[in-house]
C-alpha cells in the first residue's frame, strides 16, 4: 500500500517486487524503446506526444530507483513499512474500474453502504487514493490498476 503521493515504480515497469534485476531491466528496456521521444511519430496529436514523453520520464524514474540495488532495497522497505502501518481505517479496497463515471459532472463515484458516494475527480488520480464518503466517516482505498497506466 502506497500513500497517495507515491508512485508504484513496479507497476510503472509492469514488474513485481519478486522480479530479478534482469527481468526488471528487460521490462524497462522494452518500455523505454516504446515510449522514447525519438521513437514517437511527430505527426501525432500533440497531447499523445506529450503523454508519451511523460510516460518515458516515469519509466526512467522507475528504473533509476529499481535498477540500483541500494535504492531498490530502500524502496522495498518503504513498501513493506506502508503495508504494515496503515494511515487510517479503510472500509474497502477497490480498483478504479469498479467505480462508475459520471459524464455530466466528470468524476468517478462508488456508492457507500450508507447510501452516500465516494467521489474521485479525474485530476486526483494516482496509484492509490484514500477517498472519504460524502455522507459518513467511511474511507475506501482506490487503486489504479497497471493497465490504466498503459501497461
Amino acid at each position: 500500500m502506497l500513500m497517495a503521493s507515491q508512485k508504484d515504480w513496479y507497476c510503472i515497469l509492469g514488474g513485481h517486487p519478486s522480479d530479478s534485476q534482469a527481468v526488471l531491466k528487460q521490462k524497462y528496456q522494452k518500455l523505454a524503446l516504446l515510449y522514447h521521444p525519438d521513437k514517437q511519430n511527430t505527426e501525432e496529436v500533440p497531447e499523445q506526444t506529450t503523454e508519451g514523453a511523460q510516460r518515458f520520464i516515469e519509466i526512467s524514474q522507475a528504473w533509476k530507483i529499481l535498477g540500483n540495488e541500494e535504492t531498490k532495497r530502500e524502496y522495498d522497505l518503504l513498501l513493506r513499512e506502508t503495508e504494515i502501518t496503515p494511515s487510517c481505517h479503510v472500509d474497502n479496497q477497490i480498483t478504479l474500474e469498479e467505480m462508475e463515471w459520471e459524464d455530466d459532472e466528470e468524476y468517478y463515484y462508488y456508492t457507500c453502504r450508507c447510501g452516500g458516494k465516494y467521489i474521485l475527480e479525474k485530476e486526483d488520480l494516482e496509484q492509490l487514493l484514500l477517498v472519504n464518503c460524502d455522507s459518513c466517516s467511511l474511507v475506501i482505498e482506490v487503486y489504479r490498476s497497471c493497465k490504466d497506466s498503459g501497461q
